[in-house]
């Protein structure tokens, strides 16, 4: 569990230079919408996804992408993401 907080702590850190919407990042759970919430617009999710890929060393396909508009399913792909590679 430890571990996923360490991530959220990460992505949230992504994100931030990206929001519009400091009331809803100040009270993000993983519920939290990027899009919706945060004010992301599709330009700059394109941007995080990319700062994800290099901060995780992952590699996220445009179906993964299409996925992560919250943070939970954000974190989802991460983990997936880490998972596959130490296979």
């Amino acid at each position: 569990m430890e571990n996923r907080e360490k991530k959220l702590a990460d992505l949230k850190a992504i994100i931030q230079p990206y929001i519009q919407n400091q009331e809803a990042f100040d009270n993000l759970t993983e519920e939290t919408d990027f899009i919706n919430d945060l004010k992301i617009n599709s330009a700059n999710l394109v941007d995080v996804v990319l700062d994800v890929e290099d901060k995780f060393d992952i590699e996220i396909d445009n179906d993964s992408m299409d996925k992560m508009l919250n943070v939970k399913a954000a974190l989802e792909v991460i983990e997936q993401k880490l998972s596959l590679k130490k296979g």
